[in-house]
């Protein structure tokens, strides 16, 4: 039977309502929660150096199973070390287990009882994810974090649907546990944790009988929690982080998977939620938006910017803030010049990280719920 490792261990420091301050700790270091992730799909965040994500804040980053499964596979970075030493990254790495590909890729994949059929995006040939594969995959790579393989049902999916993904996903995770005890008792092995994936769409029951059925298969480090960013309305997964909320074990640390636009970072932080992963602050970024406290979102593209003298956002500390306006932002966007991809996700990633950090602090002074309400008032109030 999984139990908590003394190597992963997490610790509530300070609450403010639901909201959470805590230090999640592991064999590459600590992680103080909430905390915003980097995703380095492929092994890098998208146009930084593992020293630039360093700098922005980040503790620990997110690496993705199925895209590394593909290029360069997954033995080639065991070979050459694992994740950590590929990819220069000495602090914490979780890896995902591939199931949001099940979702996001779904024209070219079959799901069936035993795992997954997928076609490659790359090279059109076909791979069968199984549970115990997917433990293997991460298992070689060596990541502090595992995920479970699990099936994430669309947003707007029926109830009979829901449970269908439910209850596989839970044979599944039965499967990924023995598999993953018996990697893990190997003496060469890395030191790894396992968090199971809680599904259930927008179903609050269905929600919180899965989390019970998922608790009676084993007592894990963590708990990830899928499908909540996949089309429903935000109305609904604010809903589904409240009935989860006293549901949840609080020693552990809670992965709202998939979220990480500002307003959402701050309204999960105040449900419960821990730790966050998105691809947004660099896709943003590479489309020449960016967030800003007192305007929201920006498109440096606008013409207004051609002669704004002043920064990105007065209220950032990041250097790309520090460093450049943004008439020079906009010169770089619209020239299509790669320096523009990476000032701009520097500051979209720091402008979350940052967030995170204030968010930490004022659940410390018990002061997270008036600052946060007022943040997201003026926040929306400049979205229109």
């Amino acid at each position: 039977m999984i139990v908590p490792s003394s190597l992963f261990r997490f610790e509530v420091l300070a609450t403010d309502g639901a909201a959470r301050s805590g230090v999640f700790s592991t064999p590459h270091g600590v992680v103080e929660t909430p905390a915003f992730m980097p995703v380095g799909t492929l092994g890098a965040v998208k146009t930084l150096s593992p020293r630039e994500v360093a700098e922005v804040g980040a503790s620990m980053i997110l690496a993705n199973t199925y895209h590394v499964y593909l290029r360069p596979g997954h033995k080639v970075v065991g070979d050459l070390g694992g994740i950590h030493k590929f990819m220069r990254w000495s602090g914490p790495i979780l890896t995902d287990s591939g199931g949001y590909q099940v979702f996001s890729l779904a024209r070219i994949n079959k799901i069936r009882d035993d795992g997954v059929v997928f076609q490659s995006h790359i090279d059109g040939s076909k791979h069968l994810f199984t549970p115990e594969k997917v433990m293997e995959i991460q298992h070689t790579l060596g990541a502090d974090v595992v995920m479970a393989f699990d099936e994430c049902p669309p947003g707007g999916s029926s109830v009979n649907v829901t449970r269908q993904a439910n209850e596989r996903t839970l044979r599944w995770l039965e499967r990924c546990k023995v598999r993953f005890e018996t990697l893990a008792a190997e003496e060469s092995g890395p030191d790894q944790s396992l968090f199971p994936v809680l599904q259930g769409n927008v179903y609050a029951d269905l929600r919180t009988d899965h989390l019970r059925s998922i608790r009676s298969i084993g007592d894990w480090n963590g708990y990830g929690i899928g499908g909540l960013s996949v089309g429903e309305p935000k109305e609904k997964m604010w809903a589904i982080l409240e009935a989860l909320h006293p549901e949840l074990p609080v020693c552990h640390p809670r992965y709202l998977m998939g979220v990480g636009y500002p307003d959402d970072l701050l309204e999960a932080i105040a449900r419960g939620c821990d730790l966050f992963d998105c691809v947004a602050p660099t896709r943003n970024a590479r489309h020449g938006t960016a967030w800003t406290s007192a305007e929201g979102q920006v498109n440096l593209k606008s013409a207004r910017f051609r002669m704004d003298s002043g920064p990105l956002d007065p209220e950032c500390d990041g250097y790309c803030c520090q460093e450049f306006d943004r008439a020079y932002l906009r010169h770089l966007t619209v020239a299509g010049e790669a320096f523009a991809h990476r000032l701009l996700s520097i500051h979209n990633l720091r402008f979350l990280i940052r967030l995170a950090e204030v968010a930490r602090r004022k659940v410390q002074q018990h002061d997270f719920a008036a600052w946060s309400g007022s943040w997201l008032e003026r926040y929306r109030a400049a979205e229109g």
